[in-house]
């Protein structure tokens, strides 16, 4: 089956990092395309192809203020991103539960050293 493009859906949209970090950068606050240009380091044409990607997929919202165009993260939008990640930020909370109890369970039984290379809190992920 054949990739969507970059254009219709907001998942191959973010698949770009550039675009994800002008939106990450547009989450704090509504900026012109100069500012987000400056900020990022990145060419202006860029920017604007990249913005406009966002803007067809919905992610990002531009209004006009005099000859100014600027732009905002649509956070409706992002929502549908947000709820597929939640998907394994459950999962890798739940990881980390295990480790907190594992850790709580050593105190409780009088583990001398926290921090000793013999503890092993994560017995699941091999070192390389």
């Amino acid at each position: 089956m054949a990739r969507a493009s970059t254009t219709s859906d907001a998942f191959n949209a973010v698949a770009e990092p550039r675009r994800r970090e002008i939106l990450s950068y547009l989450a704090g606050a509504e900026r012109p395309v100069g500012e987000i240009v400056a900020a990022l380091g990145l060419e202006q044409p860029s920017v604007s192809k990249h913005l406009r990607v966002l803007r067809d997929v919905g992610l990002v919202r531009m209004r006009c203020q005099g000859r100014q165009k600027l732009y905002r993260t649509n956070a409706e939008a992002i929502r549908p991103l947000h709820e597929w990640a939640a998907t394994f930020e459950r999962y890798w909370q739940h990881q980390l539960n295990r480790v907190k109890e594992r850790a709580e369970a050593m105190v409780r039984q009088g583990s001398p050293d926290l921090n000793s290379p013999d503890m092993n809190l994560a017995p699941n992920l091999k070192e390389k």
